[in-house]
């Protein structure tokens, strides 16, 4: 009995230590981002990962436990553990290799491995591995070869071959089991509470990245696969649902339903360039940066800015139906992923084709990632080209064509597509790992400098597509639209996914369909890139009562806020406030206003409500 206890002590001690040095090693990876917090503060994440690391050893001791407990009943006094060993060694190698990923997921998303990253690395494998190509190799091959060896070292001194057990009387073999194995369920479960383990048992700071290095990797990963299946339930229920209705209710009503007409003609074409991670943070108009999108920033001049626009969520597949949709994002939900569901939300582009326009959707890369291209094909669009499109000689990029193929192949269309026509282009240059055809504007040497170059170039090809459109012959008649999928870390690294500013993105009108006296005129108004769908569509006169959760940019009466949302967590902005939350430690990350209590806790109700009342719909749907 007493060898078998000292056992599971031995492989519960292995784990525990294992995960303290994956922590280390985590906090090591981003001392940049914990450098002005107090010392005893970051020895708490240790602290306070003890609960999920426990459970997650306790998930792992279960196979052990009960072939001990077997051979125990079965009388053996020498029980060869060669099996459980290498049972170690493999899970050893398995979650080094997670630990490994997880800190370059974090780096670029700013969230732990999930469910959502897990899916992408099965589902596109050559996206994913074009997606991570940005990582540092050597800091990531180091790190994985130290945990490994760390492992298995330990191991061999930790865990020995063979187990001397005693006999004993089988009334002591029952109650001893049923004993291990309770207190083993116990670990698992996080206690004889009402509360079962979840993620806010490891929460404890101010600062998301303590509380994100605090969860354990692994039992995340598969909280989120299993949480992931679950949509028929509302998980941010915050509030009576009476009172988050009528929350949200006053903040899209208006004292008149009216708008500011732009344009000089309600039947344009319309471009609708949807630019990857272009930030606002890029432009000298919006970040105050130099140089870096000088073709972009000199088209303000001459068209329609809205400089205080936030992207929906931080991730592509958000951006494109907040975009096309006008649909919210849904923290940790992902719309693409439910045909049954995006089929019955209306997209522009269906409007377009119900008043006859010609559609169609130009992506370098591979439209079938993250289900993109069910949710294209099923909202209208009669033309669709991807990199299946393309001839092999143009994917010099890990993603597919470069931006400059792919919008010579849009120019090439449109002039011979009937109009009126709307169509969409979504950049890709622009994603990690930042590879552009030819030299680089800002250098390689870092992320930072390759991510400005590529930007650089897709503005740039921006720069040389509207050259080409101006000399054909629906230029006059047409109306360019430039709006970004999300945010991004760079070029100013905010690595916290809680900072409003990572969410800015920019939103310019632009062509001579827009009327003189609106040429280089900026509304500062706050808006969500969902906003989109209704501000449009009010120009043309097309009837937008299919997108409630889209509101009028040009109405004066319209009310300035946006929300937007990561996984597990979500914010919401104002003219006089902003407020970020995180769903799982259930605090305040960002406060512009912490000294205003009340002027707080209102804005976290309307951000709550928010989420709420659409995550419900999502779910009805």
């Amino acid at each position: 009995m007493f060898r078998i206890l000292l056992f599971l002590l031995r492989f519960f001690l292995f784990w525990m230590l294992f995960f303290v040095v994956d922590k280390a090693l985590f906090l090591l990876v981003f001392y940049k981002n914990i450098a002005q917090i107090p010392l005893l503060e970051i020895l708490g994440t240790f602290y306070h990962a003890i609960p999920i690391d426990l459970s997650m050893t306790a998930y792992m001791s279960a196979a052990p436990l009960i072939f001990l407990v077997f051979m125990w009943f079965k009388g053996d006094k020498i029980v060869r553990l060669n099996w459980i060993k290498v049972y170690m060694v493999v899970l050893t190698i398995v979650f080094s290799i997670l630990s490994i990923v997880n800190f370059n997921i974090y780096r670029e998303w700013g969230t732990k491995l999930n469910a959502k990253a897990f899916g992408f690395a099965f589902s596109a494998p050559n996206e994913a591995l074009a997606s991570g190509a940005s990582s540092p190799i050597l800091l990531s091959l180091t790190a994985l070869a130290a945990l490994i060896v760390f492992g298995i070292f330990l191991i061999k001194r930790l865990i020995p071959v063979s187990l001397k057990i005693q006999h004993a009387p089988i009334i002591l073999k029952i109650v001893v089991s049923i004993l291990l194995m309770g207190f083993n369920f116990l670990f698992i479960r996080g206690g004889v509470g009402v509360s079962t383990m979840n993620q806010s048992k490891a929460y404890f700071s101010d600062d998301a990245i303590l509380n994100q290095a605090a969860v354990n990797t692994e039992w995340n990963l598969i909280s989120s696969i299993l949480a992931s299946r679950k949509v028929n339930r509302n998980n941010y229920n915050f509030l009576p649902a009476e009172e988050a209705k009528n929350i949200i209710s006053d903040l899209y009503a208006v004292k008149k339903d009216t708008t500011i007409n732009i344009l000089n003609t309600n039947r344009p074409n319309v471009v609708l360039i949807i630019m990857e991670s272009f930030t606002a943070d890029l432009t000298k108009v919006l970040g105050q940066e130099d140089g870096i999108t000088p073709q972009f920033d000199s088209l303000v001049n001459k068209g329609v800015l809205f400089s205080r626009i936030y992207s929906t969520g931080n991730r592509t597949d958000k951006g494109i139906v907040g975009t096309l949709a006008g649909y919210p994002s849904l923290a940790a939900g992902n719309m693409v992923n439910f045909p049954n569901k995006f089929q019955r939300i209306p997209a522009i582009s269906q409007d377009f084709k119900k008043q006859g326009y010609s559609t169609s959707f130009f992506y370098g890369g591979e439209s079938e990632f993250d289900n993109y291209k069910a949710f294209i094909i099923s909202h209208d669009y009669t033309k669709l080209i991807d990199k299946n499109d393309f001839e092999k000689k143009d994917m010099n990029s890990k993603w597919g064509a470069y931006d400059g193929l792919v919008f010579n192949w849009q120019l090439a269309e449109l002039n011979h597509t009937r109009q009126p026509f709307f169509s969409t282009q979504m950049t890709l240059t622009n994603h990690e790992p930042f590879e552009v055809p030819g030299a680089y504007k800002f250098g390689n040497t870092t992320n930072i400098t390759k991510f400005k170059s590529t930007a650089f170039y897709t503005d740039s090809c921006i720069n040389s597509f509207l050259s080409q459109a101006k000399l054909q012959h629906w230029y006059k008649n047409t109306l360019f639209i430039f709006i970004a999928d999300h945010g991004h870390i760079y070029p100013k690294e905010r690595y916290d996914v809680a900072i409003p500013e990572r969410y800015h993105i920019p939103l310019l009108f632009y062509g001579d369909v827009i009327k003189k006296e609106y040429r280089g005129k900026s509304f500062d108004n706050i808006g969500s890139q969902a906003d989109l769908a209704t501000t449009l569509l009010k120009q043309l006169q097309i009837n937008t009562n299919a997108y409630p959760w889209s509101k009028d940019l040009f109405n004066p009466y319209t009310k300035p806020f946006a929300f937007f949302s990561w996984d597990n967590g979500m914010g919401f902005i104002d003219s006089k406030h902003c407020v970020t939350f995180d769903n799982v430690g259930k605090r305040i990350l960002y406060n512009s206003q912490a000294k205003d209590k009340i002027q707080t806790e209102e804005t976290l109700k309307k951000g709550q409500s928010y989420l709420q009342t659409v995550y419900q719909q999502f779910i009805e749907l």
